[in-house]
């Protein structure tokens, strides 16, 4: 639910629990916000077992499945365990964050990152650690006061009216490592995404599903040239130039 841009500081995505921010997947390569923008790093990588009886740092837990194909490393939290990069700052702690300045702290302030690999897939922990940094002091509300719109799976597919009106962006262009497809709004029908080049042939094809309102193409194996992509949902069909240096 945010843009990944890696020629900036990812954008504000929200708060946890404990009031501290939660940014996306991009920040300052120092905790001082000099060294340019680099991707955060997860400190966690798949533990060297083949059972799951305890903990990384020994304490027991209920005994799950044996690692195997139907359940490999990395299905479960047990799987895990959390190395320290001393030397690299762009590595999370144990709760994925690390005290650092964002342009909305100019001061400095712990915060946690949406983590993700190097080609954009979200990785362990993905947001939070198993542990929060500060006190747990928020809880989910069962109600909310302002107006807001319902999200309902059932709707009726989308008219022509309705995918007129959608916002579409497409960026960055020109592009060099990914071309992100965004729709204003959670999106309520899946949304089929086709990237062709120049003689109309499709190199590439994924979708928006319910839900989300972001899809992505990865480009670092294209050719340089103008590609076209395709946005459809259902007979309707909406078509963007881009350029992939």
């Amino acid at each position: 639910m945010y843009t990944i841009n890696p020629t900036q500081h990812a954008p504000l995505i929200g708060f946890a629990y404990d009031g501290f921010p939660v940014y996306g997947a991009y920040g300052y390569a120092n905790a001082d916000g000099t060294g340019g923008i680099t991707r955060m790093k997860s400190g966690y990588q798949l533990r060297n077992i083949t059972v799951r009886t305890h903990h990384a740092d020994g304490t027991d837990v209920s005994d799950g499945p044996a690692v195997s194909a139907t359940y490999p490393l990395g299905t479960f939290r047990e799987d895990y365990e959390w190395v320290a990069h001393t030397s690299d700052p762009s590595y999370l702690d144990a709760h994925n964050g690390r005290f650092c300045v964002t342009p909305e702290y100019p001061n400095g302030i712990y915060c946690y990152f949406a983590t993700v690999d190097v080609n954009h897939n979200s990785v362990y922990p993905y947001l939070i650690g198993p542990t929060y940094y500060g006190n747990k002091t928020g809880a989910k509300v069962t109600t909310v006061s302002e107006s807001t719109t319902t999200y309902n799976s059932t709707t009726s597919s989308i008219d022509q009216t309705a995918f007129e009106n959608l916002t579409i962006n497409v960026f960055p262009n020109p592009s060099t490592d990914f071309i992100a497809i965004q729709i204003s709004g959670v999106v309520t029908d899946e949304v089929s995404l086709k990237l062709f080049d120049s003689n109309g042939k499709e190199v590439n094809q994924t979708k928006i599903y319910k839900g989300q309102t972001i899809g992505f193409f990865d480009t670092q194996v294209l050719y340089p040239g103008v590609y076209t992509v395709q946005i459809s949902v259902g007979q309707y069909i909406e078509t963007r130039k881009v350029v992939i240096k």
